[in-house]
């Protein structure tokens, strides 16, 4: 762990050197997801130690700070490449075609399961997504649900009088991080849709009715502590404050099995197989944008793609299985492969698609 935060220090370092100042590209840029971050770092030391291109440099920036890079320009002193640990929005396309970012291909990766984790020496707890909801929205039903009230609770009993009388306090990825965005899908766009107290007070206007419908508003009051993009720094505080959870990719748990434990989510726990077949309630699937219009510029960067969906890599038996990633079933690895070998550009039409 001590290796890989000190990869990610560097990569920082030298991915704020190259963004904004065009160079001589003798190198891979790579920005993005903090989750995807280990996965895309495994193999770009692997691909540096096995071709005779140099390793790619990768600053983890969060999947919305590296769409934000990536769709900025397609010029040389933007990234190629960018990891997302949820899919391209349609406004992040809509920027990319506008600054001339016009041949993309989507590359899936593998599955992830976002954990609710805390210290391995606390008690096993089992959470649902609506208690979830209820500890950390800016607002919620008030006791008949006829209104929102600002979140009044402190406590998991106050939600839940069979949870434990201990402080609500999370640890989680802040605004520009996609794991942020796929909770909000997950977890509270996806109950509050549902919820006539979030949607029903606001018929008469049909904006503010859309907005509410996907209500992801995270309060601001000290009870959810966004964390950086660094989500090995959360494990830390996590084993610091034994009351508190963190919020971050199945991997990390992985990699620190030994310290921290997941919450289950409706008595589901977050295990590779529950989290390929969608029982886990909170999955989602991983990914990696590639501007094809560098392919012929950048050396190597075709390898690295081919090296990272090879299955040596994200195959049932792949490397990066032993680190986190939880693979594909077969047709979708070979349908990624397909997207990649064909540079099958990304549509707005696509991002439609579930």
């Amino acid at each position: 762990m001590k290796k890989q935060h000190a990869i990610l220090m560097a990569a920082t370092f030298l991915g704020l050197a190259f963004v904004g100042q065009a160079e001589a590209r003798d190198q891979i840029r790579i920005v993005g997801s903090s989750t995807v971050y280990p996965f895309a770092s495994y193999t770009a030391e692997e691909f540096g130690q096995t071709t005779r291109y140099k390793t790619p440099v990768i600053e983890s920036t969060g999947s919305g700070g590296g769409m934000k890079l990536f769709c900025a320009g397609d010029s040389m002193d933007t990234p190629d490449i960018t990891n997302a640990s949820r899919r391209m929005k349609a406004k992040e396309f809509k920027l990319c075609a506008k600054n001339g970012v016009n041949d993309i291909t989507e590359v899936v990766i593998g599955y992830d399961g976002i954990v609710v984790a805390q210290s391995k020496g606390n008690d096993n707890i089992n959470l649902t997504r609506k208690e979830i909801l209820l500890a950390v929205a800016a607002e919620v039903p008030n006791k008949d649900g006829s209104k929102l009230i600002p979140n009044p609770y402190k406590y998991w009993n106050q939600i839940n009088a069979n949870l434990p009388h201990r402080p609500i306090l999370f640890y989680g990825p802040p605004t520009s991080s996609g794991t942020r965005d796929a909770f909000a899908d997950l977890v509270m766009k996806k109950l509050t849709k549902k919820m006539d107290v979030y949607t029903s007070l606001y018929k008469a206007d049909k904006k503010k009715n859309k907005a509410y419908k996907k209500y992801k508003t995270i309060r601001q009051d000290g009870v959810y502590v966004p964390s950086g993009e660094n989500d090995n720094l959360i494990v830390q505080k996590l084993l610091k404050d034994k009351n508190a959870f963190g919020i971050f990719g199945y991997s990390f748990l992985e990699e620190n099995s030994d310290r921290i434990k997941s919450a289950t989510i409706e008595g589901i726990s977050a295990e590779p197989e529950h989290i390929s077949s969608g029982k886990y309630p909170v999955s989602r699937s991983l990914f990696f944008y590639t501007k094809n219009s560098h392919a012929s510029k950048v050396p190597g960067m075709n390898d690295y793609v081919s090296l990272f969906i090879n299955e040596q890599m994200i195959g049932e038996e792949g490397n990066l299985s032993e680190i986190g990633l939880i693979p594909l079933p077969k047709a979708d690895r070979n349908a990624t492969r397909h997207r990649v070998i064909k540079h099958i550009k990304l549509t707005a039409e696509d991002l439609k698609k579930k």
